[in-house]
């Protein structure tokens, strides 16, 4: 494993251990609960967790197309098949409304992405780390490493958010 990569790789990892943990003893109610109003749930969570590092990994930093896309996994989550619907600018409404396909379909998706992640990270150079890009929706050139860094923060949010949830359904006891 690169060095370039080694502090991405062990953020992200530490991240996925902890949704593991969260997720091992949630029920499907648990899972799929809205806490409160403007809340999101565990489910809604981790797609759109999903669905960032997706479109990063894929669209955004190799111009190759999503395993969303790819997997015709819209049709799995009976959504519209768009390739940048991940969740961003959604409202109460929208988060209430959407139906999320089974737990067990939705860990299909996670795994793939996931997947794609490890087999992605370790093989990215100095050179590829540096390139610089215009990633949608910020009209100013970033380098892959620091495209890298918004998304791996955006997925340890996200993975507190869901350890979150899940304390607040089961209380302590799940990690270590």
């Amino acid at each position: 494993m690169p060095a370039t990569t080694d502090g991405l790789i062990s953020a992200l990892e530490n991240n996925f251990t902890t949704i593991d943990l969260a997720l091992q003893d949630l029920t499907d109610e648990e899972f799929h609960r809205i806490p409160a109003d403007d809340c999101n749930s565990v489910a809604w969570i981790l797609w759109h967790l999903s669905r960032v590092i997706d479109s990063f990994i894929h669209t955004r930093l190799r111009d190759l197309p999503q395993i969303w896309d790819t997997g015709n996994w819209e049709q799995h989550f009976t959504m519209p098949a768009d390739g940048e619907n991940r969740g961003l600018g959604w409202n109460h409404q929208m988060v209430c409304d959407w139906q999320p396909p089974s737990r067990t379909r939705q860990m299909e998706y996670f795994e793939e992405v996931r997947t794609a992640l490890r087999e992605y990270l370790p093989g990215l150079t100095e050179a590829q780390m540096q390139q610089a890009k215009i990633i949608p929706p910020v009209s100013e050139p970033r380098t892959v490493a620091a495209a890298l860094g918004q998304m791996t923060w955006d997925c340890v949010s996200h993975g507190g958010q869901i350890a979150y949830l899940r304390g607040m359904y089961k209380g302590m006891g799940w990690h270590r």
